[in-house]
């Protein structure tokens, strides 16, 4: 079976463009355009990754990442903070709020099959 990917984004083509490239890989994925539906849908869709936009409408992505963390069921869940922010502090705020890695917006195919291949532990898989 397939892993399943949740894509938070409030931007269509970068939705649409990471919804490709990771179908492309096999994965299957589902989409949530704000944190709100993001949240709702890790709970209702049991993601094994999540790729997070830091800059949501409602709440933002580190708001976002910051609840997960607290539930034990989702405490552990991979996520990959995917935003325009590109300072260094931004990155390290994702970190801090509980991101597993931070990847700036634009990214090329490959640094997004990369990053998602590391943390679902599919290394080898690196395209």
């Amino acid at each position: 079976m397939s892993k399943k990917i949740l894509v938070v984004e409030d931007d269509a083509n970068t939705s649409l463009f990471v919804d490709y490239t990771l179908q492309q890989e096999g994965y299957q994925v589902v989409v949530a355009k704000d944190g709100l539906e993001g949240l709702k849908k890790t709970e209702d869709e049991h993601p094994d990754l999540i790729i997070l936009d830091v800059m949501l409408p409602g709440l933002d992505g580190y708001e976002v990442c910051s609840r997960l963390r607290l539930k034990p069921e989702t405490a552990n869940l991979p996520i990959l903070m995917f935003s325009a922010k590109a300072r260094q502090d931004d990155k390290d705020a994702g970190l801090r709020f509980g991101a597993d890695d931070y990847l700036v917006k634009p990214a090329d195919p490959s640094e997004i099959r990369a990053k998602v291949a590391a943390l679902l532990g599919n290394a080898s898989k690196i395209v």
